[in-house]
């Protein structure tokens, strides 16, 4: 797999490369590694979201702003809460 860099960044990578005492090809794998890694978080979230917001319009199950903040002022103060029930 190749990229293409303009002028700038390619200058910046080198840079980068020379002084961490390694390849460009390193710096530039390891870029894409975070990236990949950042973006799958990122899509896992998505989905995540989109999931509960489908079984939110099946069902109409929710809690309300003022539960939920409720619950979690309970856990930040030590207690061991239960999560609320969820209702329509």
């Amino acid at each position: 797999m190749a990229i293409v860099l303009d002028s700038d960044i390619e200058k910046v990578v080198q840079k980068l490369a020379a002084s961490r005492h390694c390849t460009a090809q390193f710096i530039m794998a390891e870029a894409v590694h975070q990236f990949a890694a950042r973006e799958q978080i990122r899509d896992n979230l998505w989905q995540a979201g989109h999931a509960a917001w489908e079984h939110y319009q099946e069902t109409g199950l929710h809690l309300t702003m003022e539960e939920m903040d409720g619950w979690m002022e309970k856990l930040e103060a030590g207690d061991d809460a239960e999560l609320p029930k969820c209702h329509v």
